[in-house]
């Protein structure tokens, strides 16, 4: 299997983009011990009306990026992007590629002027700058977007129930999909091939394991922390919408109403076991592995 290839979620409608990298300790995404691979997800949601993109994806794959995105697109088609999180490399840096290649008509963002947000293509360093000409659609805290402008296809989009930075979720009630950014991001692989989707028939995933990565990446705070709250929130997402398949923004892609319950539960635990009232909080070293 090529190191990029186009994962199928719903025929016709909804598409991963993956390309892969390597864990060698440099990603931050990932602990320091990890080794293996894993894969940066890119999502593309289409109808008869347009597309939307779901995370741009590194620059390093860009090349593979504009491959996947003209299997996939109509490049007359109207698309638009939403990155999950605008302070992410790996959410907004081919942006300004794509727009240049495809009929990008907007791009969703917290902040006004996505374009300054997005400049990856040098143009800020160019000899006569001209900001990238894109509509931004600035976005709320919880709202409902519709695929194409067609309102028989929505899209609900919400802040991240954990989060570190500004991030969103966003729940596609046509393929019953949870995409969930920078969460559920713990499954990866010790073979280049992966595979990079993970069954109900899977069930390797420990809660010992998702602690263990929480607390060697980005949420590093949660032990000792208050998580009661967080797991209000969470369970609420997970009674409020009927998902079979979890769509992270790197890492595999799980798959199944058994795989879900599974991971929502394993993830719910891990975090019970990292409260306050379980475990008390205290000073970390930066390279101190847990």
């Amino acid at each position: 299997m090529a190191s990029d290839h186009i994962q199928v979620i719903n025929q016709g409608s909804l598409y991963a983009l993956q390309n892969v990298f390597k864990l060698d300790g440099l990603a931050s995404c990932y602990p320091t011990n990890a080794q293996g691979y894993s894969v940066v997800n890119s999502y593309v949601l289409k109808n008869a009306s347009g597309a939307l993109m779901l995370d741009a994806g590194y620059s390093a794959h860009l090349p593979a990026i504009l491959k996947q995105l003209h299997a996939v697109l109509d490049v007359s088609k109207p698309l638009s992007i939403y990155p999950l999180r605008l302070n992410e490399f790996m959410s907004v840096s081919n942006v300004e590629a794509i727009a240049e290649e495809f009929t990008v008509d907007q791009c969703y963002s917290s902040n006004p002027d996505a374009a300054l947000w997005v400049d990856f293509g040098g143009r800020s360093d160019s000899a006569n700058p001209k900001p990238l000409s894109i509509k931004t659609t600035v976005v709320t805290r919880a709202q409902t977007i519709y695929l194409g402008g067609d309102e028989a296809y929505p899209l609900e989009a919400f802040q991240a129930p954990i989060r570190l930075i500004a991030t969103r979720w966003i729940y596609d009630k046509s393929s019953r999909t949870l995409f969930t950014s920078d969460s559920f991001t713990h499954e990866w692989s010790s073979q280049e091939d992966g595979p990079w989707v993970y069954g109900d028939s899977d069930d390797a995933t420990t809660v010992e394991h998702i602690k263990s990565f929480l607390l060697n990446t980005r949420y590093w705070w949660l032990e000792g922390g208050e998580t009661s709250s967080l797991r209000k929130k969470l369970a609420g997402v997970f009674e409020k919408y009927d998902i079979e398949n979890i769509a992270p923004g790197y890492g595999r892609i799980l798959c199944g109403k058994k795989q879900v319950e599974r991971q929502y539960r394993l993830l719910d635990e891990a975090l019970r076991q990292l409260d306050k009232s379980q475990i008390a909080a205290s000073y970390i070293f930066r390279d101190k592995v847990r």
